[in-house]
């Protein structure tokens, strides 16, 4: 494959995964075949709190581990965690500029109960890039290829890379008036925080 980019699909991805979405001229594939890596942002988002950063996670239905492919592992509804990301952010995101802008749009995806983990992010990945006005098209993977793409970024996403705050301009945020810029959280708090505006961010 020449000039290429493959990437993990994430929950709520953080700013900088659509940062290479804008930045990078190439076709881009997402990982739909991969053993699910366990504690990784393939279930998990961090957002701003009065408190710093705050993880949100998507329970997984026990068993899936890392041999299972990534598109079969399964939410589990165990514990309310519709409700409770739901609240999370309506609670911390209520002040921003443009929560009420997307509420609508968002809130369905924390009441439909979806099977896969696979299918509710992919479903909430598109309406982000709707949101952003993004046209970059993608293509689903239909095995798994270790080697062969211009840029792999299945194992880009550490937190020590994503806590890289020298590589993100700031931008206002709900809770600065008692914690600094917390760079690259979920792109729905640039979403709340900019609104419309947020495509220029990249």
């Amino acid at each position: 494959m020449q000039n290429s980019a493959i990437l993990p699909l994430f929950y709520l991805p953080p700013v900088s995964y659509f940062r290479i979405l804008t930045e990078r001229n190439t076709s881009f594939f997402i990982e739909k075949q991969e053993h699910f890596p366990k504690q990784t942002y393939r279930n998990r988002a961090e957002i701003a709190s009065p408190n710093g950063k705050l993880v949100l996670t998507l329970p997984v239905v026990k068993g899936s581990k890392n041999h299972t492919s990534v598109k079969d592992v399964k939410l589990s509804y165990d514990i309310r965690w519709q409700r409770l990301h739901w609240l999370s952010l309506q609670t911390c995101y209520r002040s921003a500029a443009y929560f009420e802008y997307y509420e609508d749009g968002l809130a369905p995806f924390y009441e439909k109960k979806y099977t896969f983990l696979f299918d509710f992010n992919l479903e909430l990945f598109d309406w982000l890039r709707n949101q952003l006005k993004l046209n970059t098209e993608y293509t689903l993977t239909k095995e798994y290829e270790s080697s062969g793409y211009t840029w792999d970024y299945r194992a880009h996403f550490t937190k020590n890379k994503l806590d890289r705050s020298e590589q993100f301009k700031s931008y206002f945020q709900v809770f600065s008036d008692r914690n600094a810029f917390i760079p690259n959280l979920s792109i729905v708090d640039l979403l709340f925080n900019q609104g419309p505006q947020s495509k220029s961010y990249f």
